[in-house]
């Protein structure tokens, strides 16, 4: 008695699609790598956005059994995803770095050009009546409209037949030291020559400025100054001390 034996069909062997999976370890090798340089940031987003989207997919052919390699698929989007932290942080770095960087650069170039003299040193412009010249140390002198001046009988510095102008003289102490007033010294000239005006001294006005300022404290003084009769302008100056430069006020008159 025989039988009739048959062999089982064979099935065939599915390839194993494991490129994606591959594909994303590599990328995200690289890209976690470039991420370590700030510089590169745009590059490690790129790599690792690839490499993050191709290990997801991979991991979903290990599931439907299209690959095997699932560790490998899976470790490629983890270091995708590392890749797109890093580029976030190098990014966030880089930008700083290049913000800083042109701000030292501004910063340079603002020190390194030439300074409006005007606005270095009080005196090198001409003020008007009530402005206030302000010094380095923040000492402030303020100089206001003249008015007319009538001086007494026997007053000294006035000319029969001239003007007489008073002004008032503010300085205040908005420093840290105290302030040696009586080394202030005013002088005047007037009219379109610029012809010295005498200053005035009588009972009233002259005195000048006597003792020292302390720091947040004002002294005041009026003083009074001849001028020819057809004057116009009177220019006041006034010199703090030693250690400062003069400054001065164009006064009009009239």
């Amino acid at each position: 008695m025989s039988y009739d034996t048959q062999a089982p069909p064979t099935v065939p062997h599915r390839a194993m699609r494991n490129g994606l999976g591959t594909a994303a370890l590599i990328l995200g090798i690289i890209g976690t790598l470039s991420g370590l340089v700030p510089f590169f940031f745009w590059l490690a987003g790129i790599l690792g956005l690839i490499a993050l989207i191709l290990g997801l997919v991979g991991k979903g052919r290990v599931k439907r059994g299209e690959a095997n390699n699932k560790g490998v698929a899976l470790t490629g989007a983890l270091l995708g995803l590392a890749a797109l932290i890093l580029s976030v942080v190098g990014a966030v770095i880089t930008f700083t770095a290049v913000s800083d960087a042109v701000d030292e650069i501004d910063k340079a170039i603002k020190d390194s050009a030439p300074k409006d003299p005007a606005a270095q040193d009080p005196a090198a412009k001409n003020l008007a009546d009530g402005d206030t010249s302000v010094y380095d140390d923040d000492l402030k002198v303020t100089v206001s409209d003249p008015k007319a001046y009538k001086p007494s009988e026997f007053a000294a510095g006035h000319t029969e037949g001239n003007k007489a102008y008073q002004v008032t003289v503010v300085i205040e102490n908005g420093g840290k030291e105290k302030f040696d007033a009586t080394l202030v010294t005013l002088t005047g000239r007037a009219g379109t020559n610029g012809v010295a005006a005498e200053q005035i001294f009588d009972e009233k006005v002259g005195a000048g400025f006597q003792g020292t300022v302390l720091p947040g404290k004002k002294a005041t003084v009026t003083v009074a100054f001849d001028t020819p009769e057809d004057a116009k302008n009177l220019t006041v100056e006034v010199n703090p001390g030693l250690d400062y430069n003069a400054s001065q006020w164009e006064l009009k008159l009239g």
